[in-house]
């Protein structure tokens, strides 16, 4: 069998733990038992010294009270006795006190009383110096009974002259006993703070563990790289946001697609976005799956989903080049419908041409001819007039072709003229074929279908006024149009609809224009669209002079 985990040949092998839980649980652990050592010891420093203090302060005190006149003229009228009135007196204040001895003597140190009476007579065997000259003295000595905690005082007759001293002993053993008998109840105490340290350890770091997923810190800073390498490396946009809405991170595909900079992580949604469908689709108050949204001339697809903290992770798609190959191809669609309507109009008017023909009605044939070619080249003829840049009067000239074939009229108003001098002719050309394309669903079918068209140019804005004869907008949804997903038709087979008209309105405001709906004089609808600064400043002055010269 192979050695387990941590093993070496048999042998377990202990070190360092890897997870974060053990660590940190090790760690306050070692703090605790540091902090409660610390403060034992330095509980336990000072309090034997207070215990000294103590005793030698009782011990001054006991000699304080001894050490009064009526003493001091015992000690003057009487001799060193084992039953002289000083040894009884000495006695009795032992007793009384529980002092270890009580020690009386006169100038020259010899001893009046003591416990051991055989010392009675005989010189004190510390130095009395210190009270004989008036002092109180307090110290811990060794004597002739053993190491105790002392006073010392002088002792005065009635008329305050010194003419002996009080010395009084507390013995050491009990300062000692009474400090030892203190540790005991120290270290429980100490003991049960450490076991409430422990405690609260063991909890945090159960819930760290829970929150950390039982990884270790290796493993943490692992993922942390690798989430940083995934997220800057993933082709979709990724947005994190907390329980407020705030932006938590963005990769820089997010970036790019919202086009915002990395000062915008920590900031709110709707600080940076601005109100609208994206901030709403973002923050949640659009619910739903493959949302569409417009940010700038993108089109945008966002999926949220929810994370146990309030927060949420958004991923963005763009959808701009789809959308685009998808109009194209319901472009191609309507145009291979129109080309097979031609084809059968076209076979039509063979059949029409060759009927002549077989009857020799030579002059007739030419003159059918003759119409239908001048139709198709009138109607190019009359748009390139109006329209002389190439890209709009293209687009026109197409559209008016697939308008015919679809049985729909297409007509430019009066007003119309658009000069040469466009700053941006694909901008203009995808408002207006938006439009277009709108306007000839809604007018095929109706009594009388029928499209006009006019651009015209006021200085260096155009403005695009697109009607129609289709059912009309209710006036409940006039500005429900331009927002992003809205549409009365079924989708297509390659995506979503409603994007169309929310297109036209950001290109129109991101040139500080507008986009309206209203009703056309034939009761559809109408859509003006003013685009500021869309021609050159050459343009501008050539339309004045044209006019000025019209006028004249």
């Amino acid at each position: 069998m192979s050695a387990g985990p941590g093993t070496a040949g048999g042998r377990r092998r202990f070190g360092w733990p890897r997870r974060v839980f053990s660590q940190v649980l090790l760690m306050q652990l070692a703090v605790a038992a540091g902090v409660t050592v610390l403060a034992t010891g330095l509980f336990l420093a000072p309090f034997g010294d207070e215990l000294d203090d103590q005793a030698m302060s009782r011990a001054l005190a006991i000699a304080e009270t001894t050490a009064s006149p009526r003493l001091a003229g015992e000690l003057l009228e009487s001799r060193p006795a084992v039953d002289g009135p000083v040894q009884a007196e000495a006695e009795r204040v032992r007793e009384a006190t529980g002092a270890e001895y009580v020690v009386i003597m006169d100038r020259r140190g010899v001893r009046w009383s003591h416990t051991d009476l055989s010392q009675i007579g005989g010189v004190v065997s510390t130095d009395p110096s210190g009270a004989l000259a008036g002092e109180h003295v307090k110290e811990i000595d060794s004597g002739t009974l053993g190491r105790s905690a002392r006073g010392k005082v002088p002792l005065r007759d009635g008329s305050g002259e010194i003419v002996g001293a009080v010395s009084v002993g507390i013995a050491y053993d009990s300062v000692r006993d009474r400090f030892l008998a203190a540790i005991p109840g120290l270290l429980a105490y100490a003991g049960g703070a450490l076991a409430a340290g422990a405690l609260a350890a063991y909890l945090i770091s159960r819930r760290l563990q829970r929150q950390t997923h039982d990884l270790a810190f290796s493993d943490i800073s692992a993922l942390l790289a690798e989430r940083e390498a995934m997220l800057h490396s993933l082709r979709e946009g990724v947005v994190a946001l907390d329980g407020t809405g705030r932006i938590r991170l963005m990769n820089d595909e997010a970036q790019r697609l919202l086009g915002l900079g990395p000062d915008a992580t920590g900031r709110s949604l709707r600080d940076v976005l601005g109100a609208g469908r994206t901030t709403d689709v973002l923050t949640g108050r659009v619910v739903g799956e493959d949302l569409l949204a417009v940010r700038g001339s993108r089109v945008l697809v966002a999926n949220r989903m929810p994370t146990d903290d309030g927060g949420a992770v958004v991923t963005l798609r763009d959808r701009t080049e789809l959308e685009r190959l998808g109009r194209e191809l319901d472009a191609t669609r309507g145009l291979i419908d129109a080309l097979r309507a031609q084809d059968h109009e076209h076979a039509n008017r063979m059949h029409t041409l060759l009927g002549l023909l077989e009857l020799d009605l030579h002059e007739e044939a030419a003159e059918f001819v003759t119409e239908v070619v001048g139709v198709h080249r009138a109607t190019a003829e009359q748009i390139t007039e109006k329209i002389t840049d190439p890209l709009p009067a293209a687009l026109l000239v197409g559209k008016a072709t697939v308008a015919a074939e679809r049985g729909v009229a297409l007509r430019l108003s009066p007003g119309t003229r658009l000069p040469d001098r466009l700053v941006d002719p694909q901008g203009l050309v995808t408002v207006v074929g938006n439009l277009i394309d709108n306007a000839l669903d809604a007018a095929a079918g109706s009594a009388d279908p029928r499209i006009e068209v006019e651009l015209r140019a006021e200085g260096r804005t155009v403005v695009i006024r697109i009607s129609d004869s289709g059912p009309g907008i209710p006036a409940g949804q006039r500005e429900l149009v331009f927002s992003e997903g809205w549409s009365t038709k079924a989708p297509p087979a390659h995506g979503k609809r409603g994007l169309g008209l929310a297109l036209v309105r950001r290109l129109a405001e991101r040139q500080g224009g507008s986009a309206r709906a209203g009703e056309s004089a034939a009761g559809g609808a109408e859509f003006t669209v003013v685009l500021p600064e869309a021609l050159t400043a050459g343009a501008a002055q050539e339309r004045e002079q044209a006019t000025v010269e019209g006028e004249r």
